[in-house]
């Protein structure tokens, strides 16, 4: 500890940086000893962009002033940094996982000047369906709840099942991925354009979350996102709303028949997102609550640290 950490109370006292490390993103904080969020860093490097050999530059580059002026500070991560294209592959850890297993399966190695890192295992299910998430899991593991639904919205939406602090499976939804193959590789495309009025926009995506229940099915339904705009029925501006409240809706639907019915639903999500998935979530007659992505982030990688802890961990 420098004369710097040795000033401040505890929960001023930088304890770790923690690295949510994506395909696309990297987002990182230092936190604090009472897990408050001291300071914070975001660039466009995601896993994908960043070449074989060049991950520590990255780390050192955004956040080498954190690892300079607090000694011995241990760096956590998650996500697809430790994925078999990532820094380093992190094996998967198959459900149901415990928080000790997860922390069990923690890939940790040092990098220039004794820094430690750790990067956290994914999840794989493997009997009548295959599955898989990196990230999600230190998210899961910050609701601050042990019995719950945790949904989580994204490119691939995840259901998970946590139920005694244990994830006991999950299933994934290619929402967000499928929304940005219809609305900029499809024929729904063509006749599209921006949303502009707010009001207009929710209206449109709640004719796409009604739709989604709809004879026909998520395949007919899409199509009316142009014969909509053709017949005058849908304004160009209606298509993508239409689009998402189609998807989401289509997705809430599926998970829903298979969410336990005695557990509450967290919502992970902030911004528009939250508000979409609250409102479909309600209308298929279940009540939720939403939870900050973020923080259930740090939350999640802390209590794994912690874990580790007793395996000798440097986190104080």
């Amino acid at each position: 500890m420098d004369a710097h950490d040795a000033s401040m109370s505890d929960g001023e006292r930088p304890v770790c940086v923690a690295v949510d490390w994506g395909t696309t993103r990297f987002r990182a904080h230092l936190v604090g000893g009472d897990g408050r969020l001291l300071a914070g860093v975001a660039s466009d490097d995601g896993m994908s962009r960043v070449a074989a050999g060049a991950f520590e530059g990255v780390l050192t580059r955004l956040c080498g002033l954190w690892l300079r002026d607090h000694p011995g500070i241990p760096v956590l991560m998650a996500g697809m940094v430790g994925s078999r294209n990532g820094w380093r592959e992190a094996p998967y850890v198959a459900c149901p996982a415990e928080p000790a297993s997860i922390a069990a399966g923690v890939l940790t190695f040092e990098i220039a000047g004794g820094v430690r890192v750790d990067i956290v295992p994914g999840l794989v299910v493997d009997d009548t369906i295959a599955d898989v998430m990196r990230g999600e899991e230190t998210q899961i593991l910050g609701v601050g709840v042990d019995d719950a639904i945790v949904v989580l919205p994204g490119t691939h939406s995840k259901w998970a099942v946590l139920r005694k602090g244990r994830i006991e499976t999950f299933r994934t939804y290619m929402t967000g991925e499928v929304f940005a193959l219809f609305t900029g590789g499809s024929v729904l495309r063509l006749l599209a354009e921006p949303p502009a009025d707010a009001a207009a926009e929710r209206a449109a995506f709640r004719r796409g979350l009604a739709a989604a229940s709809a004879p026909g099915g998520l395949l007919a339904n899409a199509f009316q996102a142009r014969a909509g705009v053709l017949t005058g029925r849908l304004a160009p501006q209606d298509v993508e709303p239409y689009v998402s409240g189609l998807l989401i809706g289509s997705e809430i639907s599926e998970a829903t028949k298979s969410a336990p019915a005695d557990l509450p639903v967290l919502l992970v999500a902030d911004g528009v997102v939250a508000t979409n998935y609250r409102e479909a979530i309600e209308a298929a007659g279940r009540s939720v609550a939403v939870v900050d992505p973020e923080r259930a982030f740090v939350d999640g990688l802390i209590r794994i640290a912690r874990r580790r802890e007793e395996t000798d961990v440097r986190l104080r």
